[in-house]
């Protein structure tokens, strides 16, 4: 195996001793000979350890008849493998009085435990279990697809839910990241465990691979289990290395009458990637106009004219692209004056957000990120995350060092490029007092 040089990320010559990531001493990363990449914080405080293994594939990396697949596969993970029933893979870990849990995104799966730090092994092997030799059985295969159609029918009755969906599909039409995460019904009922497995086959191969763990854990143990119980883990895909298309920002838009009693509404612009750091900029000015209670928005449309209960602005990077947007719930007949008071928001913080604002949204973003990272939960997961994308655990000193670069001139710059694409809107509900799109985005063309 070898270990990543904490300062340049490039593989030094394979040793067993560990070594602690620079500026960081309870970090510590080594890569295994098939590419599997192991992560791991101790924390002395810690009587429990927060694990999980990490795959660089996600909803966008779906073909276009596999729409919903893997979401579907992390369901089907802890319904039983070649050496447990799904019971069993319950009974075990509640036994020691753990828990199991996976989730997905756009971009990646994972599949994390919490257990207490003497159960570190039984933990590493029931993950190790549900992603080498899951038993994929036609009868769990028709259950879970059952549980996700459910899922899918939950979405289209929660409007502030099902808003978020058609806005992704508005801002990246015809591209797999604007496809909605669950699938839809066609697709989900037409999956066999054969499709299953060539997604399998594709992506869960131990390069594209992340163990981490943070909490009560030694690293030379996480090691040494990761070898052993992951051992059966391909070093890469059975076939042609699989491509990731790149997602283009377009704009659009998406709405679907209703009668619900509130309309709710996302406005969207194209935003940036996370990679090269050129989404800290954008991050910062979303927090000036709709991060907080002092922000632009809040201020505006709740404090002084009661238009919304809340409003938010939020800025989603991906790896080769963003999205940035404004969203709030109100009643059918604000609607149409709250997207013009979010555009004058919009407008006239691009042209003077201060440095007062600037230092306060970047106080909120330093205390959230400590914050989470005081848990090994949240440490387990911005650890597993880097070290898929950058390579590296980055410190949370160089966290903060790169928000403190960003200056006044860039938060204003990254506001203007968002006015220079095709604006997105999404609305559900009664929506006959919202003006058309062409309209919207003519008012937000107008000076501040």
């Amino acid at each position: 195996m070898k270990t990543l040089n904490a300062r340049t990320g490039k593989p030094k010559p394979a040793k067993r001793e560990e070594e602690a990531l620079a500026h960081d001493p309870a970090v510590s990363l080594t890569t295994l000979p098939s590419g599997l990449r192991i992560v791991s914080e101790h924390m002395a405080h810690a009587a429990t350890v927060s694990l999980g293994i990490w795959i660089g594939a996600g909803a966008r990396d779906e073909l276009p008849h596999e729409h919903g697949l893997a979401h579907l596969l992390e369901h089907m993970a802890f319904k039983g493998t070649a050496r447990r029933s799904a019971r069993q893979i319950a009974e075990e870990i509640e036994s020691v009085g753990g828990d199991l849990n996976a989730a997905t995104s756009v971009e990646y799966t994972c599949y994390t435990a919490r257990v207490l730090g003497q159960d570190l092994a039984l933990a590493v092997d029931i993950l190790a279990d549900i992603l080498t030799e899951p038993a994929l059985t036609e009868e769990e295969l028709a259950r879970e697809k059952g549980v996700i159609l459910q899922e899918i029918g939950a979405v289209q009755d929660t409007p502030d839910d099902l808003v978020y969906d058609r806005f992704l599909q508005a801002a990246f039409p015809d591209q797999p990241l604007g496809r909605p995460i669950l699938g839809t019904a066609q697709t989900v009922n037409s999956f066999t465990p054969e499709a299953i497995r060539a997604y399998l086959s594709r992506h869960y191969h131990a390069g594209n691979m992340v163990l981490a763990a943070a909490g009560a854990v030694d690293h030379a143990e996480l090691v040494a289990l990761a070898e052993k119980a992951l051992a059966k883990l391909p070093a890469r895909p059975t076939g042609p290395p699989p491509g990731r298309d790149l997602a283009v920002y377009r704009g659009g838009e998406a709405r679907i009458d209703g009668d619900e009693e509130q309309v709710h509404v996302v406005l969207g612009f194209p935003g940036k990637p996370f990679k090269d750091g050129a989404h800290y900029p954008l991050q910062i000015f979303s927090a000036v106009l709709g991060g907080g209670l002092s922000s632009r928005l809040f201020q505006e449309v709740r404090e002084r004219r009661g238009l919304a209960y809340a409003i938010d602005a939020f800025h989603w990077p991906f790896s080769d692209c963003g999205v940035f947007g404004i969203s709030a719930g109100t009643a059918p007949e604000d609607v149409g004056e709250l997207v013009d008071v979010a555009f004058d928001c919009l407008r006239q913080a691009v042209r003077d957000v201060s440095e007062v604002e600037m230092a306060r949204a970047r106080a909120q973003m330093k205390v959230g990120l400590l914050a989470s990272l005081e848990s090994p939960g949240g440490k387990l997961e911005q650890m597993a995350r880097q070290v898929l994308v950058f390579g590296r655990a980055i410190p949370r000193e160089e966290l903060a060092r790169r928000l403190d670069a960003v200056s006044l001139a860039d938060v204003r710059a990254a506001g203007r490029s968002l006015l220079k694409g095709h604006a997105t809107v999404a609305a559900v509900g009664p929506l006959d007092d919202l003006a058309p799109a062409d309209a919207l985005r003519a008012a937000l063309a107008r000076p501040a």
